[in-house]
């Protein structure tokens, strides 16, 4: 992967992103703190893992080399009470993943990138495992979306997305 390539797959993930906005959108705010599917976690904690954990923790350890164990993500969650506050929470990580991915080029994709499992991977094998890490738990969304009873927004149907994570919208705008 070279820094052409990694921008299309950003652009790509941008848009997967406002998906999930509009995912979060649906999911009743007196559901937020709640289990809505037995077994996982509670919306709430699921957008501190997959906002500040995956997506702005990884994004950030590509661009400077070492991915960091983002904040206790159940005192985040705690913390995200109303949808303004997941929303709010979800675009501030958004925009420091985006800055991270685009001050990242072929130097940081082909270099080790150190993390907090014991284990390091080339900037590129992150790239892949932000982007399958982040399709996994959207994924999980779209289940509790339909638990709550609202229909989830068609997979594809990006033109629909928040201003800024629209089809053509471009990465780093």
């Amino acid at each position: 992967m070279n820094k052409n390539t990694l921008d299309g797959v950003w652009d790509h993930t941008r848009q997967k992103y406002g998906i999930y906005l509009r995912l979060l959108e649906l999911i009743p705010e007196d559901k937020l703190q709640e289990t809505v599917i037995p077994g996982m976690r509670t919306p709430a904690q699921l957008v501190a893992h997959t906002s500040g954990g995956i997506v702005r923790e990884v994004a950030k350890g590509i661009a400077t080399g070492e991915i960091k164990n983002a904040p206790d993500e159940s005192e985040v969650a705690a913390g995200l009470k109303t949808r303004a506050e997941i929303l709010e929470f979800a675009r501030a990580c958004w925009d420091e993943a985006n800055a991270a991915i685009g001050s990242s080029g072929d130097e940081q994709l082909s270099a080790t990138v150190n993390t907090p499992w014991g284990m390091s991977f080339p900037g590129t094998a992150c790239v892949h495992l932000l982007n399958d890490e982040f399709t996994h738990h959207r994924g999980q969304l779209y289940a509790y979306v339909r638990a709550c009873g609202a229909e989830p927004p068609f997979m594809w149907s990006f033109e629909d997305n928040p201003s800024g994570f629209e089809r053509g919208g471009g990465p780093f705008s």
